[in-house]
C-alpha cells in the first residue's frame, strides 16, 4: 500500500494537542505541518489554536475539541493540499496561552537617566515579579516568531518580553518624575503607584499583543556610587532650600512685628483723641530715654546732657504748662509793684535767673566762629570716620579755602 493509500485510509484517528511536557510554554508549535482530514484537535481551557500557512494567518480555534473538516471549519478550505486528493491540510498550528502567566521574575539595570530635580545622571536598577496575559495571540505569534524563530524554550520568550518590559518601565518612571517633580531617590516609596502606572500604560508591550496585569515585590535601587551622588546632590539642595526658608521666616516675623507695632500705635493715637503731636513727642522722649539707658552710644557726659536737654525740651513741647513752672513770669508795667524793676515783681537789677531779653538779665556773649584750621580739622575727622566721601571732602575743603 502506497503512502497516499495510507493517508486516505489510516489517519482518521489522529489526535493533535499540546503535550504535557509543554503545558508551561506560552507558545507551543505543533511539530508536523501535514494535518489529515478528520483529525481531532484538542485546545485546553487556557489557550487557543492559530493556523498559519506560508507565513500568513489563516484562522483561529477556541477552547474545546474540534474535528478538522471543511464542513464545520470553513477556513480549512484554504489549507487543503490537492496533491494528496484533498485529504491533508498543510498548516502550522500554534497553541497560545490566553490565561495570565504569573510569577515571572525580572531584574537588572535600566539605561542611564537624569534625575529631574537633582540633575544628576544615574542608572536605576529594578527587581520584582510580574504577570502577563496575551491579549492578541496573532500579533504575539507574529512578533514572537520573527524574534525567536519558533523556539520551544520559554526562557527565550520571557527574555524577549523582559526587554520590552524594561523599556516601558523606563518610560513610566520618566513620566512620573517629570510630572510630579520627584527625585529618583523618592521612587523607593512609590512602588505601588509606579506598579499601577506600569500596569495601566506599558506602552511598549502593546505592539507585541500582550499586557502586564500586575507587578509584585517591585523594588528600585541604585549602586553605591549612584546612591552617594544623589544623596550629596540632595543634601546641597536641602541646604539651599533651608536658607530660603529661614529668610522667608525672618521676613514674615519682621512684618508681623511691624504690623503689631502699627496696630499699637493706632490705638495710642485713638486714645489721645487724634493728638498726633503729643504722641510723636512722647515717642521721641521714649527714644531719648532708651539712648540714656544705653549710655548715649559712647558719647559720654556731653551726649548724656544733650539727651537730657532733648527730653526736657520735648516734655515742654508736650505740656506748655511745664515750661512756666519754676521760671520768672513777666508782669505788665501797670501791674508791677512800686520800686520793682520792670518786668519782674520785686526782682533786683541784674537778676541772675532772668531769661535773656528780659529787663535786668545779663546778655549772652555770642560764641566765636571756628577758625579755618578748626574747620579743616573737623572736615578731616569726618572723612577718616567714613561719614563723607573723598569727593565731598575735596569740594568742602575748596569752599573753606576760598574764604582765605
Amino acid at each position: 500500500m502506497g503512502i497516499f493509500d495510507f493517508v486516505k485510509s489510516g489517519v482518521r484517528e489522529m489526535m493533535i494537542a499540546r503535550p504535557d511536557a509543554a503545558k508551561h510554554l506560552i507558545v507551543y508549535k505543533h511539530p508536523d505541518q501535514n494535518i489529515p482530514f478528520w483529525s481531532q484537535l484538542t485546545v485546553d481551557s487556557d489557550e487557543c489554536a492559530l493556523f498559519f500557512k506560508d507565513g500568513r494567518y489563516m484562522g483561529y480555534l477556541p477552547t474545546g475539541r474540534h474535528t478538522l473538516q471543511t464542513q464545520n471549519i470553513p477556513f480549512l478550505n484554504n489549507l487543503v493540499n490537492k496533491f494528496t486528493g484533498g485529504d491533508v491540510f498543510i498548516a502550522e498550528i500554534f497553541f497560545v496561552k490566553t490565561q495570565p502567566v504569573r510569577g515571572v521574575p525580572f531584574g537588572g539595570p535600566l539605561e542611564s537617566m537624569e534625575d529631574p530635580t537633582l540633575y544628576e545622571f544615574v542608572t536605576p536598577r529594578i527587581f520584582g515579579e510580574f504577570s502577563l496575559v496575551v491579549v492578541d495571540p496573532v500579533r504575539f505569534v507574529v512578533g514572537y516568531h520573527g524574534q525567536c524563530g519558533g523556539s520551544g524554550d520559554n526562557d527565550v520568550v520571557l527574555s524577549w518580553i523582559k526587554g520590552k518590559f524594561f523599556m516601558s518601565v523606563k518610560t513610566v518612571i520618566g513620566q512620573v518624575c517629570a510630572q510630579q517633580q520627584k527625585s529618583l531617590l523618592n521612587l523607593g516609596g512609590m512602588s505601588m503607584e509606579l506598579g499601577a502606572r506600569i500596569v495601566q500604560s506599558a506602552p511598549n508591550l502593546e505592539e507585541i499583543g500582550c499586557k502586564i496585569l500586575e507587578i509584585g515585590n517591585f523594588n528600585i535601587n541604585f549602586s553605591a556610587e549612584d546612591q552617594k551622588l544623589l544623596r550629596e546632590a540632595n543634601k546641597a539642595r536641602g541646604e539651599a532650600r533651608r536658607g530660603i526658608g529661614v529668610a522667608q521666616d525672618t521676613a514674615r516675623a519682621k512684618q508681623f512685628e511691624l504690623d503689631q507695632r502699627f496696630q499699637q500705635d493706632a490705638r495710642y493715637v485713638q486714645q489721645l483723641a487724634g493728638n498726633w503731636q503729643n504722641y510723636a513727642a512722647g515717642q521721641a522722649m521714649m527714644g531719648a530715654g532708651q539712648g540714656m539707658a544705653q549710655g548715649g552710644d559712647g558719647s559720654g557726659v556731653a551726649g548724656l546732657g544733650a539727651q537730657v536737654a532733648i527730653g526736657a525740651g520735648l516734655a515742654q513741647a508736650m505740656n506748655p504748662a511745664l515750661a512756666a513752672q519754676g521760671q520768672p513770669q513777666f508782669v505788665p508795667p501797670h501791674m508791677q509793684q512800686p520800686g520793682a524793676p520792670q518786668g519782674y515783681p520785686g526782682a533786683p537789677q541784674g537778676y541772675p535767673g532772668a531769661p535773656q531779653g528780659y529787663p535786668g538779665a545779663p546778655q549772652a556773649t555770642p560764641a566765636a566762629a571756628p577758625s579755618i584750621e578748626q574747620r579743616l580739622e573737623r572736615l578731616g575727622e569726618l572723612k577718616s570716620k567714613g561719614l563723607i566721601t573723598d569727593e565731598e571732602f575735596q569740594a568742602r575743603k575748596a569752599k573753606i579755602l576760598e574764604e582765605i
